[in-house]
């Protein structure tokens, strides 16, 4: 990922699970635009969906940590859902496994 103008505010956040995250949020208007997860490091940034020109083209595959949601946040029928996090070694498919495991390395 290339930033093409302008500059972000990388912003250290507590997590559930004690390890953090780097939010990089625009400086002027504080939207989160992309996060670092501890587990990833600088190899991974998890784009923000809604900053994207077009949000609509990448639906979630699952929803997470539901169970902290406001009640006006409705989960669609039959889309998969946890309370927390998941197993990714129970939700993904193969080939994401084996994406994941060529960029984190065979440890993983």
């Amino acid at each position: 990922m290339q930033l093409l103008t302008g500059h972000v505010e990388l912003v250290v956040t507590p997590s559930a699970s004690g390890k953090g995250q780097r939010i990089a949020r625009c400086p002027v208007c504080r939207i989160a635009l992309w996060s670092h997860y501890f587990g990833f490091g600088d190899r991974v940034s998890f784009v923000r969906v809604g900053t994207l020109d077009e949000p609509d083209e990448f639906p979630p595959d699952v929803h997470i940590y539901t169970e902290s949601k406001q009640p006006w946040v409705v989960i669609p029928t039959g889309s998969r859902s946890f309370s927390q996090y998941y197993s990714s070694r129970e939700v993904w498919s193969e080939a994401s496994l084996a994406r994941r495991r060529a960029l984190m390395g065979a440890g993983v």
